[in-house]
């Protein structure tokens, strides 16, 4: 059977923002099978700030997207065809893929399956299981080691990430603050999720309010901004307290890159453990990370909010929202009917 496909083919390296052009949608058929292959068609594509890394040739974890090919991304979607005896047509598969409605995968380029859970929607299951998941789980127990009555603060906190992280925190025990960049964030962090304080760095003072929210320090920074915010956070940072480096957002689309951070003395004097990491590090333990972030989901301590877009031809506008912060919860594109 023939399948036509739809796609964004990166054509020009992003100089800041993404800009009309730099990536452009079409149609074009699917290759036929090989053995060992089969076709995946994707229903949810995942939108996460490395989109914008892996568009520029810079330093990365991974090689930058070529010229001409489709842009790199994360998929759920379902068997349509298969030439693997290993999978089976109609199964729910997940994994590395690109921005387009089919993706062909292998057993060097396999997509894993994606587990059901009772009740729980793809969306929720691919959004907040699948990655995101994983990565606040790591990034926060292995390398923010939280004790109780220690302090958190949570850049991003309303994101799909940052949000999960608050929560686990508060299992641990902690004393969690984020900071977002909307009223209706700020209040859904506190009233929903039972954080102790939510900072809006877009009305409030972050230093200021900082000093209000933790009077004894910090304890763990979970990192996702950079910039003047973790600054903020850095020079309230206590003695050998740790910072779980996860991503720097607001410098993605900068056209220079910014000096700093000024803060490198506090690193030293207070012992900061500052660590980065990339969450595909931890590949051979996400079934431990699943496994635990699914029992708290199923018990109500984990909730998750996804933002679902519709049409694959939405997709780079609705990327950009994710970098100015137009985006509520981990940020999905429906492609097909779930």
């Amino acid at each position: 059977m023939a399948y036509e496909n739809h796609v964004w083919r990166l054509m020009k390296r992003p100089v800041g923002d993404i800009a009309d052009g730099d990536l452009i949608y079409g149609k074009e058929p699917v290759p036929e099978l090989k053995d060992g292959e089969y076709l995946v068609e994707v229903i949810y594509l995942s939108l996460d700030p490395t989109n914008r890394i892996w568009m520029s040739d810079v330093e990365q974890y991974m090689p930058p997207v070529e010229l001409g090919a489709i842009m790199r991304g994360l998929v759920a979607g379902r068997v349509v065809e298969s030439k693997n005896s290993d999978v089976k047509v109609g199964e729910l598969r997940a994994g590395r893929g690109g921005f387009a409605k089919y993706v062909v995968a292998s057993t060097t380029a396999p997509m894993s399956p994606v587990p059901t859970l009772p009740s729980v929607p793809l969306s929720r299951v691919f959004g907040s299981l699948f990655l995101t998941g994983p990565t606040a789980y790591f990034g926060l127990l292995d390398i923010g080691a939280p004790k109780a009555g220690e302090t958190l603060v949570v850049s991003a906190a309303a994101g799909a990430v940052g949000s999960v992280v608050c929560q686990i925190g508060k299992i641990k025990g902690c004393r969690v603050i984020g900071i977002a960049g909307a009223k209706d964030k700020c209040d859904w962090l506190v009233n929903e999720l039972g954080i102790d304080g939510a900072i809006n760095y877009k009305t409030e003072n972050v230093a200021k309010r900082l000093d209000e929210l933790c009077p004894n320090g910090i304890d763990i920074n979970f990192e996702q901004v950079g910039g003047e915010i973790m600054e903020a956070v850095m020079a309230r940072m206590n003695n050998f307290s740790r910072m779980p480096l996860c991503g720097m957002i607001s410098g993605y689309n900068d056209k220079e890159q910014a000096p700093g951070p000024r803060a490198w003395p506090l690193i030293l004097m207070h012992r900061i453990k500052v660590q980065g990491f990339i969450v595909m590090d931890y590949l051979p333990r996400f079934g431990e990370a699943g496994k635990q972030l699914a029992q708290w989901m199923m018990e109500g301590k984990l909730k998750t909010k996804v933002d679902v877009r519709q049409g694959l031809e939405t997709a780079i506008d609705s990327l950009r929202d994710l970098y100015t912060g137009r985006n509520s919860g981990k940020l999905l594109v429906q492609v097909t009917a779930e």
